[in-house]
């Protein structure tokens, strides 16, 4: 299968070098300079993978633009490149939607790494978009934990992380194996935002018992979800 990747990037320079960068990987690029012909297409002609968007872009900045076309095609993959390196804008476009987010001047070749792993995930996902874990139905694809007394919205990193977990049901699973996986980065801070996002998993679960993550103090975690 081709993988179709949607590129707006308005500086000219860099948008050909990336173009032609990323068909050296068998990509096939449509490269769009001006931001609302991305925005002409999307009702029509919107057939992509993936979609990358400088954030300084003229008339329709690459936030907006990500607004516009996730209300369109909710869930669209997207990955952030821009010169801006703010804590304020990653979050920003974290917010909004984005699964990554990279500075320029980037190295050609994890841009390359960062767009494989978004994919694996979300082409992986498209397969099967429901869950039965429990009395509990997870949607893929609408990013909600289905309960009968209650919906809970996920994040997108929500997701990928119980999808991860469920990989391991009644295994041990190394907390280096989810940072290394889902974050790419194994640190201090991202070691708190994984034990953040596992104390959340766990209120969600709180209407079945016999769901259990448990932290295992030194290793990482013991997956135990009801067969179905």
């Amino acid at each position: 299968m081709s993988i179709k990747i949607l590129l707006a990037e308005d500086d000219s320079d860099f948008g050909m070098i990336l173009k032609q960068y990323l068909e050296l990987e068998d990509f096939e690029v449509s490269w769009f300079q001006n931001p609302e012909d991305v925005v002409s297409i999307l009702q029509t002609g919107f057939n992509f993978h993936i979609g990358i968007l400088d954030i300084m872009m003229p008339n329709i900045d690459g936030f907006s633009l990500a607004k516009m076309i996730l209300k369109a095609k909710p869930n669209f993959p997207l990955l952030f490149l821009t010169a801006k390196n703010q804590k304020i804008d990653r979050l920003t476009g974290l917010k909004i939607g984005a699964d990554d987010y990279i500075a320029k001047p980037c190295d050609p070749e994890e841009l390359i790494l960062r767009i494989k792993n978004i994919l694996k995930r979300t082409l992986a996902s498209e397969t099967v978009t429901q869950h039965k874990i429990g009395t509990y139905i997870l949607d893929t694809e609408k990013l909600l934990l289905i309960h009968p007394k209650e919906k809970i919205r996920l994040t997108i990193r929500e997701n990928e992380l119980l999808l991860y977990l469920l990989k391991f049901n009644h295994k041990t699973i190394k907390r280096d194996d989810i940072l290394d996986n889902l974050w790419e980065t194994n640190d201090y801070f991202t070691g708190r935002s994984l034990d953040v996002f596992i104390s959340r998993l766990r209120k969600y679960f709180q209407h079945d018992s016999e769901i259990k993550i448990q932290s295992l103090r030194g290793i990482g975690f013991e997956i135990d979800f009801p067969e179905n």
